[in-house]
Formats: structure tokens, sequence, C-alpha cells
């Protein structure tokens, strides 16, 4: 029997809407990151990009876990002397909700080429209103946690 390996012309692309209302902002990461990397697939190939396109809706209503808002800072340097500037991810949010989720997705995949093909291919909005309409309902669903009894 003979391994399949996929090929450029074989891979079929299908557009997933995820609503990021109340999502955790890692949990959703990486679950957009595994829609983008195409692991969901039967054929995924590490060196295709055999990912769907992604497109994230409500990214202002995304939520961070315990005190991650005001301890967790975004950086930023200038290259010169003095020049690093810090956030809060709490004012981060606020300012540029769509921001915090593409610099989570990008953590998230690989880090060459390949992964910033693979995060063009994602659309992120603050608000529920996208133009992406007519690719047509997706089949995907966020899987989430179960809320605790407590």
């Amino acid at each position: 029997m003979r391994t399949h390996v996929t090929k450029g012309s074989e891979i079929t692309r299908a557009w997933h809407v995820v609503d990021a209302d109340g999502q955790v902002l890692g949990r959703l990461a990486a679950e957009v990151a595994k829609l983008l990397r195409g692991k969901h697939k039967p054929d995924y190939s590490p060196h295709l990009d055999t990912g769907d396109h992604v497109v994230i809706v409500n990214a202002e209503k995304i939520v961070l876990t315990g005190k991650k808002p005001d301890q967790k800072f975004r950086y930023r340097y200038s290259g010169y002397p003095s020049g690093m500037k810090a956030m809060p991810y709490r004012e981060f949010m606020a300012t540029q909700p769509t921001e915090v989720i593409r610099k989570a997705v990008r953590g998230m995949l690989p880090k060459n080429r390949l992964g910033r093909q693979m995060l063009r291919k994602v659309r992120i909005y603050a608000g529920p209103d996208h133009p992406h309409e007519s690719q047509g309902p997706s089949d995907f669903e966020l899987k989430t946690r179960p809320a605790s009894a407590a």
C-alpha cells in the first residue's frame, strides 16, 4: 500500500464563521489555527497550506481569564534607547480588538512563509457584521467546555 501525498491541485477550501462572543482568547486562537493549518482534514500535509478560510466576528467580546487583562502586556519596541512601550491587554482589547485575536492566532502558526500565507486566510471583525455571506453557511461550531455546575 502506498502513502498518499496531497498535491496543491487537490486542495479544497471551505469557509468557517466563528463567533468570538464570550470565548476565551487562547482557546479560540487554538481552534482557529487548527482550521487555518488544515489539521482537521484527512488530507493534511505539514508542508502545504491545506487549511480553510476563517471569518471571526464579535472580536470585541473576547474574554481573558483571571487577572490577565491587567497583568498581561503588549510590548512594542521602536529600536531606539528607552523606546519600549507597554500597554495592558485591557486597553489593547478596548482599542484594537481585532489585533488581539490576530496576534494570538499568529503565535500558534508556523514561523515561516507558510505561516504568513495561512494568516492571510483569516478575517477578523469587531462587530457581528461581515461582508462574506456569499460563501455559504458553515457546519463548524466552536467546541467550548461546558459550564461547571457550581
